[in-house]
């Protein structure tokens, strides 16, 4: 236990020596280390989570998470500790808030960013589904694009070809009649439409004549037909409308599994509204209570640190403080009046050098000149 209170103690950020002067402050500092500790835990699952899936499919996916994890978790870890710990408690309450306001500020968006990826994980299921929905949609609005642009570009063929099929049907039903007729022709059966003669003769063979030329034109429009549904064939092809086709089951459940944290964001965001764009609120308070307990779990230790009373820790470390600044202005002081004195006696030393100079030139010229 006693090692379990120290990591803590450690966590909180506090001066261990000064602390175990205290008892009484012990269990307040383990409960603001290990909130610290488990936000970091917390921040590390979420962070390799989120990393997973920007890195999944690869090999070392798994690898990279963990090894932002750690990296996140610590960076974590090390920002509250110092957020907790650069907070005194001098001064009054208002004062207190105010120091403490930015730190509140920076905790809650740690809060929301660690968060997310969680929430990510929690509706992972519904997650899933409104991705393959929105896979499918845009898999239906993809092919009606190209439909309606392999219409627009070929409108003129596609007439072409739909006359060319009326005509055909037109062709088949008159073909049909007309050879029903020499029938009755041939045959003799009396119409307004045959002379009643039986046998070949005059009127038959030109409705012979006349069923032979439409058989032609049919042949001749089936012939065109053909190559207009080869052509617009190979221009839906090259289109792409040929190879484009919705999603199976299958497909739709390897791309929601495959999916970067991008798509499963936004799927998360859009869990939030119905079908018709009204806020599905108990998604919405479901997702965002589960932010709101990240983000009051992150502001914890804040909260902690400013509620609890002024305590005999607090006094120790803010006399502390003022001891060591005390003794930095002593040190500063000291090197102050050293560097003065050392200054002075070069300053002196420089002078009676220079003297001595001055007087040993002066002495030189003056037995030069008597010499002379």
């Amino acid at each position: 236990m006693k090692k379990v209170t120290r990591f803590f103690w450690f966590c909180s950020g506090a001066h261990i020596d000064t602390l175990k002067k205290y008892p009484i402050e012990h269990n307040k500092y383990v409960g603001i280390g290990a909130t610290i500790f488990f936000t970091a835990l917390f921040a590390a699952l979420s962070g390799g989570y989120a990393m997973y899936f920007v890195f999944n499919g690869d090999g070392f996916a798994v690898g990279f998470a963990i090894l932002f994890g750690l990296l996140w978790g610590t960076a974590i870890f090390n920002m509250d500790r110092y957020i907790v710990s650069s907070i005194n408690k001098e001064g009054t309450t208002n004062q207190q808030i105010l120091q403490a306001s930015p730190r509140i500020l920076l905790a809650i968006m740690i809060g929301i960013v660690i968060s997310r990826p969680l929430e990510l994980k929690i509706f992972d299921k519904e997650i899933r589904q409104k991705l393959k929905t929105a896979y499918l949609k845009g898999q239906h609005s993809k092919i009606d694009t190209l439909e309606k642009t392999y219409t627009q570009k070929y409108a003129m063929e596609l007439g072409k070809n739909t006359d060319l099929k009326k005509e055909k049907d037109s062709l088949e039903r008159d073909i049909n009649r007309s050879r029903y007729q020499l029938n009755q022709e041939v045959f003799g059966d009396k119409t307004n439409q045959t002379s009643g003669i039986t046998g070949y003769g005059t009127y038959a063979k030109q409705k012979q004549s006349v069923l032979e030329e439409k058989e032609a034109r049919l042949k001749t429009v089936t012939d065109n037909l053909g190559q207009m549904d080869q052509y617009l064939s190979a221009r839906k092809d090259y289109e792409g409308l040929n190879s484009t086709r919705l999603f199976t089951e299958h497909q739709l459940d390897s791309l929601s599994s495959i999916a970067g944290f991008s798509d499963r964001n936004w799927a998360l965001g859009q869990l939030t509204y119905n079908e018709n764009g009204t806020r599905d609120l108990d998604t919405y308070l479901a997702i965002s209570f589960i932010g709101y307990l990240f983000i009051l779990f992150e502001c914890l230790p804040v909260f902690v640190k400013l509620m609890s009373p002024k305590g005999p820790y607090d006094t120790a470390i803010a006399k502390t403080a003022e001891a060591n600044i005390h003794l930095a202005e002593r040190d500063k002081e000291r090197d102050i009046a050293v560097t003065d004195n050392i200054y002075d006696h070069n300053l002196d030393t420089d002078i009676q050098r220079r003297k001595k100079i001055i007087s040993s030139q002066s002495d030189y010229d003056f037995e030069r000149h008597s010499y002379e």
